[in-house]
Order: C-alpha cells, then structure tokens, then sequence
C-alpha cells in the first residue's frame, strides 16, 4: 500500500516563508451562531500564521456546515464574550 503524499501549499503569499500542513480549527459565524470545524487540513505559514486551505478542502467543508442536522447533534460549547470598552474596562 503506498503512503500518500502531503499536498506542497508553496510559500506563504504574505511573507514568502514555506507552508507546513497542519489539522486546524476553522471558525464560521451563520446566521449569527459560531460554527468551528476541527481537524481542517491547511497549510500554516509558521513566521505569520497565515492559513489557506485547499479548494477541495473548501468545498467539503461548504457542505458539511450546511448539513444543519449534523450540527444540530454536534457537541456545544460555551465561550467567554466579553464587550469592548474604550475606556478599556470589561463590561
């Protein structure tokens, strides 16, 4: 059986450094509720952080979050929302 070989994601169009593939968390705000998809496949730019990922890639992840039933039996989380102040307090 023969191994598959990683994707080559070039070098980063924001800094030049090379892209390393990595499993990533990619975020989506539908409709007003924060969507997160683990274990995207991305190349990471390692100097900038930058993130792209594959058209391929892109796609699936399209239709994954338009299965609303898969989301609606996915685990919830909660997370802090804090408001900006321009006094710098947390309201």
């Amino acid at each position: 059986m023969r191994e598959k070989t990683k994707y080559d994601y070039g070098e980063c169009e924001i800094c030049g450094a090379r892209m390393q593939e990595r499993l990533i968390k990619q975020d989506f705000w539908l409709r007003g509720k924060l969507i997160i998809v683990e274990d995207v496949p991305a190349g990471v730019c390692s100097r900038c952080g930058e993130k792209i990922v594959k058209a391929d890639i892109g796609r699936l992840i399209l239709k994954l979050i338009e299965n609303s039933d898969r989301i609606a039996k996915s685990p919830k989380i909660s997370v802090p929302a804090v408001k900006f102040d321009t006094e710098g307090t947390i309201v």
